[in-house]
């Protein structure tokens, strides 16, 4: 982007997440990717890194806390895969996107040719500084109503109510066990390559009906993909 004054530049995300910072260089700085100054060695701003670090974390106790004032009736092995889902790389980058913070980025030449800014870790990451800034600029409570309005709002529920945070596996064995109160069955159909790179082709299957087939570098590989197969194959 052309970089307009401090004053003027960040109006518009201000206007979008109802947030206006006291600290603009703290802002500005949650924009700055390491490959800008790598080009501008004579820059007064750091790189986001230290602040993504520190979001990661704001992030990741916003999300613990949701969780269990929000579904008190699950199991901690849920949160725990829960909050892989909802704060995984891809999850964050399409809330950037959405907030069009790739527009705000500092990159460099080469970055902004290889269109760094809609590279989903950079947007991921620039998620996370944003996390941080507001936390350190507004505190806790800021923070966390943003995240809630942004990253969960809807998106969370949807995943908790359609146990989106299962494993393929995991989610086809209970509805196999609702709907035909019986367990899939797994079954290896083709292995080959060396010892040290075994690939597995793998059939998963409901009596001898074939629901899916998968293959991968493992046996575990290949039975999750054979099963995501099956449910999107509907059973």
């Amino acid at each position: 982007m052309t970089h307009q004054t401090q004053s003027d530049e960040f109006q518009k995300l201000e206007s979008t997440i109802k947030i206006t910072f006291s600290n603009r260089k703290l802002l500005q700085n949650v924009f700055v990717h390491r490959s800008y100054l790598n080009e501008n060695r004579d820059s007064h701003l750091e790189n986001n890194e230290k602040l993504e670090f520190l979001g990661d974390s704001v992030l990741s106790l916003i999300t613990s806390i949701y969780l269990y004032k929000r579904f008190p009736e699950l199991k901690e092995g849920d949160y725990t895969d829960i909050k892989a889902s909802i704060v995984r790389t891809e999850s964050l980058a399409e809330v950037g996107k959405q907030l069009s913070l790739g527009t705000y980025l500092y990159l460099s030449r080469g970055e902004q040719i290889g269109s760094g800014h809609e590279n989903t870790n950079i947007i991921a990451d620039c998620f996370e500084a944003l996390v941080a800034s507001i936390f350190i600029d507004k505190g806790f409570d800021t923070a966390y109503d943003f995240v809630e309005k942004h990253l969960f709002s809807d998106r969370l529920p949807y995943i908790v109510k359609n146990k989106l945070y299962l494993s393929p596996k995991s989610r086809l064995q209970e509805v196999m066990q609702a709907k035909y109160k019986v367990l899939p069955t797994y079954e290896v159909t083709q292995e080959s390559g060396p010892e040290h790179q075994k690939f597995f082709t793998i059939k998963v299957c409901l009596g001898k009906k074939v629901l899916g087939i998968g293959s991968g570098q493992s046996k575990k590989q290949a039975e999750e993909q054979a099963a995501k197969i099956a449910l999107e194959n509907g059973i």
